[in-house]
């Protein structure tokens, strides 16, 4: 496919690579983006630098790459280029990581015919693809070696993209790319949009680079080693001074440049950049100063306010804690990316302001309280009757559907609990905080983490104990939340509390006993539809299944709550039920209820996102 040269898509691409350029000094040799989110003419782009290359040398191949892809795919809609240092892609849609195309072989030497040495070879690449995959570093990134004979010693690297694949993805990735090698010669690569495998029978890496690689350093080469000790020996100090001296002005003199560059031929990103940005004094008069009076919820993130600005228009006001490690200029571009999802059931984020240290952000006002106000509060103006519930379970689902799916910035919420659930004035629900793990958190690896955010009651049992993260810990959230509504319960107990039967136990026990309608709040009783009661117990139990794997994606539960035709799975028990007893207080970010009783851990994380 190809595009007009004067499309807005043409456009978009030419932000995405000044982007990719303009990351390549600041990122950890990865960097994924996209622009011109929401629309039809969206481009996503990644550049994926070798793990154990300098900043530098990774700058100097994106650079070149950017430049040579154009020329070499000339309005294509969709673009790959690999160098030995680098690869960089784009596409209006997305690459699959299990997909052997688009993909570049190539081999050199002599054939190798020994079948202990093939056999050898390929056990050593598997393991190697393993253990890029289970990294513990923020890149999925791996080197080694191998005596296969006792004359030839096999040297090999694996290395994926952390920005767009999970663990298990990541290693499904590789070993397809390794199932793509010819037979073995004596050097070979393979590599994909989203992975790369190499081996060589001499070390093509560097052993003492910022890379995780696992080999030893390369004995050989004495009258190379000899040469370079000299230059080392040789090389005034004063020189590097000076060379590191004069890269830091052209640096600067570059950024400064390409800013202008920027200003002026992709005007449109830099103006709904500028539209977004409100001034600390604006926030400040619309939020009286901050003032108590305006104060309308806190959580893990912050503290949320209510202000009315000089037009008259009510927003809400999040003032980020201070404990985000994130630059400006990485905090500016993910505010622009996650402001452009748009859907019925997400809370609009309308701007930001960055100033005096203050990250802060500005969302629509939602008049109506949150979720949680409504099933929970003793105090609650009104019961929900059973035909809004069905319309908010329906709604939230939809919109972590199209976080999930349809949004192209992929976003894992990581925090889904009624009362990150806002409600119009028609009760129609808005989920929020949607994107505050790729605000907060951004250079968080996907799929496994050390820092669990979340709420005890809601976080999958894979989340919560081991820092695995998918679509499916917000499908359990999800599943939980179902219950909530139906029943009025809360999963998590407070910690005055007697009652040691959570909520999820309690489901599937009236749900074996053939008795799911004993879950349902008493209030309803008077006017429910008994089959679509009995039909989101199903699904909530479906959602809270211990296997991830066993759980629907977000795609099945729509249309199982979008037909009541559509035959379900029969639930199977789950196996994760509360073991404790806790308290916390709950915020969201349009409004927000101050006396909760789920325990909310802080400073720890939120959403992760990315393009595909």
């Amino acid at each position: 496919m190809t595009y007009s040269p004067n499309s807005i898509l043409s456009r978009n691409l030419k932000v995405l690579l000044y982007s990719l350029i303009t990351n390549s000094s600041q990122q950890n040799g990865e960097y994924s983006t996209i622009m011109g989110f929401g629309t039809t003419d969206a481009v996503n782009g990644l550049f994926l630098c070798r793990g154990d290359i300098n900043t530098t040398l990774c700058q100097h191949c994106v650079n070149n790459s950017s430049t040579q892809i154009t020329k070499h795919c000339p309005n294509q809609t969709e673009a790959v280029i690999w160098y030995d240092e680098c690869l960089l892609r784009y596409t209006n849609k997305y690459f699959k990581y299990y997909s052997i195309q688009p993909r570049v072989n190539y081999q050199h030497g002599n054939k190798i015919s020994d079948v202990d040495f093939n056999q050898s070879l390929f056990l050593f690449l598997d393991s190697l693809a393993t253990n890029a995959a289970n990294s513990m570093t923020a890149k999925k990134f791996a080197t080694g070696q191998v005596e296969v004979t006792r004359s030839v010693t096999v040297y090999g690297l694996a290395q994926c993209s952390s920005t767009d694949m999970a663990n298990s993805q990541c290693q499904i990735c590789l070993r397809n790319a390794i199932g793509t090698l010819p037979a073995a010669q004596q050097g070979g690569a393979a590599m994909l949009a989203s992975c790369v495998v190499r081996y060589e029978l001499f070390p093509f890496y560097n052993t003492t680079g910022t890379g995780t690689g696992t080999g030893t350093p390369y004995s050989g080469g004495k009258k190379i080693q000899s040469l370079l000790v000299v230059i080392m020996v040789v090389l005034p100090i004063v020189l590097v001074i000076l060379l590191c001296s004069a890269c830091y002005y052209v640096r600067k003199r570059l950024m400064k440049k390409r800013r202008t560059i920027l200003i002026e031929n992709f005007g449109d990103e830099v103006t709904a950049m500028e539209s977004l940005q409100f001034s600390l004094g604006t926030i400040e008069a619309a939020t009286n100063k901050f003032s108590v009076e305006n104060k309308i919820g806190r959580g893990g993130f912050g503290v949320v306010y209510k202000g009315i600005l000089s037009d008259g228009r009510q927003i809400a006001v999040k003032k980020l804690s201070t404990s985000s490690g994130q630059g400006s200029a990485e905090f500016k571009n993910e505010v622009l990316l996650i402001a452009k999802l748009q859907h019925r059931n997400l809370v609009t984020l309308t701007g930001f302001c960055l100033e005096e240290q203050e990250k802060i952000l500005i969302y629509e006002y939602v008049p109506n309280k949150s979720l949680d106000y409504f099933l929970f509060e003793p105090q609650k103006q009104r019961v929900l009757q059973w035909f809004e519930r069905y319309k908010i379970i329906g709604g939230i689902a939809q919109g972590i559907h199209y976080l999930h799916e349809h949004s192209r910035l992929k976003v894992i919420h990581r925090d889904l609990k009624p009362s990150n659930v806002l409600l119009d004035d028609n009760m129609n629900p808005k989920i929020s905080d949607f994107g505050m793990a790729r605000i907060v958190a951004i250079d968080q690896e996907r799929g496994n983490t050390n820092r669990i955010v979340g709420t005890y009651g809601y976080m999958s049992p894979e989340y919560a104990m081991h820092g695995q993260f998918s679509e499916k810990s917000d499908v359990f959230s999800f599943g939980v939340i179902v219950l909530e509504i139906v029943s009025a319960k809360r999963n998590a107990r407070p910690i005055e509390s007697h009652d040691y039967d959570d909520l999820l136990s309690m489901a599937w026990r009236e749900w074996r006993n053939q008795t799911p309608l004993e879950i349902m709040d008493s209030s309803l009783r008077e006017s429910f539809s008994e089959s679509e009661v009995i039909r989101c117990i199903q699904i909530g139990l479906l959602c809270v299944n211990e296997n991830p794997e066993d759980r629907p994606t977000m795609s099945k539960v729509v249309s199982y709550l979008g037909s009541l035709l559509v035959e379900l799975p029969i639930p199977q028990e789950t196996g994760y039920c509360m073991k404790q007893n806790i308290t916390t207080g709950e915020s969201s970010s349009g409004q927000s209820t101050n006396n909760s009783t789920a325990f909310s851990i802080n400073n720890i994380t939120n959403t992760i996102s990315f393009p595909r």
